[in-house]
This record gives structure tokens, C-alpha cells and sequence, in this order.
């Protein structure tokens, strides 16, 4: 395997042949829900990764980004009765022009200060949703949302709903694996070390900041939109403040600023929990525990970004050439 283009194809493998192999062995419908759910978090992580992990930005407003997504996917569906593949790239642009909007009086924030910002406009998107009820109906949600679906299989199909979210993930995976791994990318390493060096070395900082959260909210819109399409309803209780702790948990677990990390950290805590189901309750302690551990004596994460980046390079061939000059590769 010579290239990261490998990657994108060893995991598409998994994705498309030896989960739905292990799916339909064990009966369907519930394996291919919880393999849903966790290629939409997958992607969700990826693009949380994106501001926190690789640009040194703590959001904690991610989950309202999700949110935004959720709901243009869920209006244009069942009020304008759009397609399903239409709705997904339009709720992510919806919500990229909205995250570059809300977020465009914060980027000159830094810290803390910018984490307080986003949790506020988490809030306040969030509030949003749950009282606007002449647009979003409220706390009542929005029902018959039209489902995912592929030709071939039956209207409905869960295993349809899997195979669309995780062809959208292994896109997701090559995107923003190209844009890490490019000069806009280590521009982006170079504001998280140090954004006063950054700017005195001739970087637009804020420009990087707002380039970097509308390439995040737009795949926080593509998760939303998947979400609403694989579940057929949204309510404001799925994009409250929690979900945005979840989202930085997995983050944080995986590794911060790794791809393989955002990956394993959503499968981790999706899945976890429902391998510990038979414990009943206890199944959270056990998850809590495990991220504990995982903190005390894994704090890069179990795949950080350095050891990812190690195994890329020596695997699939370095990430940067010598050979190459400067702009996109």
C-alpha cells in the first residue's frame, strides 16, 4: 500500500463488506442501527477533530452545529419534499454558513474564553430550536422524515440507512484526512502551538479560524442530516450541551487531532455501552471507568496524533515530499 488513497480503500472495505457481513450474520436490524450510529458520530468526531484537535480551539457548542444540520435536512424533506440527496449537502452548506456566521465574533478569542463563547452560542441554538414552534414545532420534533434508502433494497432498509452513512464517512475520512495532511493544515498545527507566532510569521489567523469552522460545521451538517434521515425524527434533546461533551469525550479519548483516533473514540463510547447492556445500569460505570483509565495513563488518547501519524508514514508512505512545492497536494 503506497498512498493514503489505500487507507480511504482498506476502510471502505470494512465499512461496506465486513460490517454488513457481521450484521447480517447476527440477524440485521439492531447491528446495523448501532453501526448507524456509530458512522454518524464517526463523522461528527472527525469534524469536531478538526477545530479542537487540530487547531487548538476548545468548542463546546459542537452539538448545536449537529443540530442545525438535522433540522434544515428535516424541513426541506417533509415541508418541501426535497430528495434525500439533495438534502444532505444542502443541510451541510446550511450549516457551514451558519457556523462561519455565528462564529465570525469569536475568533479573536482565544482559551477559555472562546470555550465559554461557544457554549453560548450552543445555548443559544439550542434554545432556538425548542421554542421557535411555529418553524421547529418545538419540543414535539419533526416526524416523517423520508429514510435512507438505495436501489436494490427494500424502502426502509436498515441495512440501506448503514451503507449510505458509511460511503459519507469514508468520503468525510479522505477529505479531511487531505485537508490535515496539506500546508493548510499545518498552518492550522502552527495556530494551535502558537497563534502570536503564527501571525508574526505572516499567517491570516483569523481567516485560518474561520476557514477551519466552516469545513467543520459542514460535516457537523452532513452528520445532522444523516442522523434525521436514519431516525425519521429530530427533537431539540438530541443537540443539547451533553451531546457537545460527548462529542469532545471521543475526541479527547481517541486522540486529540488524530484521524484514526476520532474514529475509534465514536466507535468506543457508541458502542461500548450497548456491548454492556446485559449489566444493566452498571454499564455505565464501566464506560466511565474506561474513560478514566483511558485519561490517567493513555492523556494523548489511545491513537494520538503523533503515533497515528508515525503509523501513516509507515505504512502508506510519508504524509509531506520533499519533492512538492507550496499550495494544495
Amino acid at each position: 500500500m503506497k498512498s493514503p488513497r489505500t487507507l480511504t480503500f482498506v476502510l471502505l472495505a470494512v465499512l461496506l463488506l465486513v460490517v454488513p457481513a457481521i450484521g447480517l450474520a447476527a440477524g440485521g436490524g439492531y447491528v446495523f442501527r448501532i453501526a448507524t450510529t456509530i458512522c454518524v458520530f464517526a463523522i461528527l468526531t472527525l469534524s469536531a477533530n478538526l477545530i479542537t484537535g487540530t487547531t487548538g480551539l476548545l468548542s463546546l457548542g459542537h452539538a448545536a452545529f449537529y443540530g442545525i444540520g438535522a433540522y434544515a435536512a428535516a424541513l426541506l424533506g417533509t415541508a418541501l419534499h426535497w430528495p434525500v440527496w439533495l438534502t444532505i449537502p444542502v443541510a451541510g452548506i446550511v450549516t457551514a454558513c451558519s457556523g462561519v456566521l455565528l462564529a465570525l465574533p469569536t475568533m479573536r478569542l482565544v482559551g477559555i474564553y472562546f470555550a465559554v463563547a461557544t457554549l453560548g452560542v450552543g445555548e443559544i441554538i439550542h434554545v432556538t430550536l425548542l421554542n421557535w414552534v411555529g418553524f421547529t414545532r418545538g419540543p414535539m420534533g419533526i416526524t416523517g422524515i423520508s429514510s435512507l434508502g438505495l436501489p436494490g433494497l427494500p424502502a426502509n432498509s436498515d441495512m440501506a440507512a448503514y451503507l449510505v452513512t458509511a460511503l459519507c464517512l469514508a468520503v468525510t475520512v479522505a477529505v479531511v484526512h487531505r485537508l490535515s495532511h496539506s500546508y493548510f493544515g499545518n498552518a492550522l498545527r502552527a495556530v494551535r502551538e502558537d497563534d502570536q507566532c503564527a501571525e508574526a510569521m505572516g499567517l491570516n489567523v483569523v481567516r485560518l479560524k474561520v476557514q477551519v469552522f466552516g469545513f467543520s460545521c459542514f460535516f457537523a451538517g452532513v452528520a445532522g442530516a444523516l442522523w434525521a434521515h436514519s431516525t425519521g425524527y429530530v427533537s431539540p434533546a438530541d443537540f443539547r450541551f451533553s451531546e457537545s461533551i460527548l462529542i469532545l469525550s471521543m475526541i479527547v479519548v481517541g486522540g486529540l487531532g488524530s484521524l484514526p483516533g476520532a474514529i475509534i473514540g465514536a466507535a468506543l463510547l457508541i458502542g461500548l455501552p450497548e456491548l454492556m447492556r446485559p449489566i444493566g445500569d452498571f454499564r455505565m460505570i464501566v464506560v466511565g471507568l474506561v474513560m478514566f483509565l483511558s485519561i490517567m495513563f493513555r492523556p494523548k488518547g489511545l491513537f494520538g496524533e503523533v503515533s497515528a501519524i508515525e503509523l501513516v508514514r509507515k505504512r502508506f508512505g510519508a504524509a509531506w515530499r520533499s519533492s512538492d512545492t507550496l499550495g494544495w497536494r
